[in-house]
C-alpha cells in the first residue's frame, strides 16, 4: 500500500504548495512519505515542528526531557499557559495534532546521549537540531554522519542566530567530500565560556525566525527544491535586520 497518497481533504490542506511547480503533488508526496526528527520542543523546536506538521511531513518525532515552564512561554510558541508543568514532548504533540491531524508524532521523553543516539536517529530520515547544548551538537553531528542521515543544525543567542546543513557522507559538485560540523566548529568551547540563554537572554522572535529557517530547509532536502545550506553557514543578525552567507569545507 502507497502510504504517501494524499486525499481529498490533504489536497485541499496542501493546495498552496500542490500548485508550485518545485514541490507539486510529487513534492507533497514526498512529504508525507518522510520521517523527521526534531531534537528539542523549545525556541527552535517550536517553529521547526509547527511548520512541519503544516507542511505535511507524515511522521514527526520529538525528543525533549524537560517540562514547561513558564519562562518557556515567551519564545517557545508550542506550549500555552494551560500546559506548564507538563513534559514537553507531550504538550507538542498535543499541538502537532491539533495544527495538523493528517500526521503522526512519536514521542520520547528522555535525553539524547551517547547510549541511545544511534537507536532513535536510526527511525528517521532526516535529523533537526532546536538543542541549546554543544555536547549535543557534537553528537548528533557524529551520529548522522555514521548514519548518512541530513541534519539542519542550528543555534541562537541574544539577537542573533546561525544555520546550516550538514551532509559529510557526501559529495559535493567539486567532486570534494562535503564539510562535517568540526570542520566548521573544530572543538566545544570550554564550559562557561558561552553563556546560556537563561544567562545571556534571547529574543523570542529570533527563535522563529531561525526555526522556520530550519524548517524551509527541511522541506527543501526532502522535496529537491532549492540548493540547501551545504557547506554554507547562514549567519542572521536580528538588531541590524541582517543576513549574511559564509561558505566553508572540509579540512584536511
Amino acid at each position: 500500500m502507497d502510504n504517501s497518497h494524499l486525499n481529498p481533504d490533504e489536497v485541499a490542506r496542501y493546495a498552496r504548495h500542490i500548485v508550485l511547480a518545485e514541490i507539486g503533488g510529487a513534492g507533497q508526496q514526498r512529504l508525507k512519505a518522510a520521517r523527521v526528527l526534531v531534537i528539542g520542543a523549545g525556541g527552535l523546536g517550536s517553529p521547526v515542528l509547527s511548520y512541519l506538521a503544516a507542511a505535511g511531513v507524515g511522521l514527526l518525532g520529538v525528543i525533549d526531557d524537560d517540562h514547561v515552564s513558564l519562562s518557556n512561554l515567551q519564545r517557545q510558541i508550542l506550549h500555552d499557559t494551560d500546559t506548564v508543568g507538563m513534559a514537553k514532548t507531550e504538550s507538542a504533540a498535543r499541538a502537532l495534532n491539533r495544527l495538523n491531524p493528517h500526521i503522526r508524532v512519536v514521542t520520547h521523553e528522555m535525553r539524547l546521549s551517547a547510549d541511545n543516539a544511534i537507536d532513535i536517529l536510526t527511525g528517521y530520515d532526516m535529523v533537526v537540531d532546536g538543542s541549546d547544548s554543544f555536547e549535543t551538537r557534537y553528537l548528533l553531528a557524529d551520529s548522522c554522519e555514521a548514519l548518512k542521515i541530513p541534519l539542519v543544525t542550528a543555534a541562537v543567542g541574544r539577537f542573533d542566530g546561525s544555520i546550516t546543513v550538514l551532509t559529510p557522507y557526501e559529495t559535493g559538485a567539486d567532486g570534494k567530500p562535503c564539510p562535517r560540523y568540526r570542520d566548521l566548529f573544530p572543538e566545544a568551547p570550554p564550559p562557561g565560556l558561552v553563556p546560556s540563554c537563561a544567562e545571556a537572554g534571547v529574543i523570542g522572535a529570533l527563535t522563529g525566525v531561525v526555526g522556520t529557517l530550519e524548517a524551509m530547509e527541511v522541506i527543501k532536502l526532502i522535496t529537491g527544491a532549492g540548493e540547501p545550506l551545504i557547506g554554507r553557514l547562514l549567519l542572521y543578525d536580528g538588531l541590524a535586520a541582517s543576513f549574511r552567507t559564509v561558505r566553508y569545507g572540509r579540512r584536511g
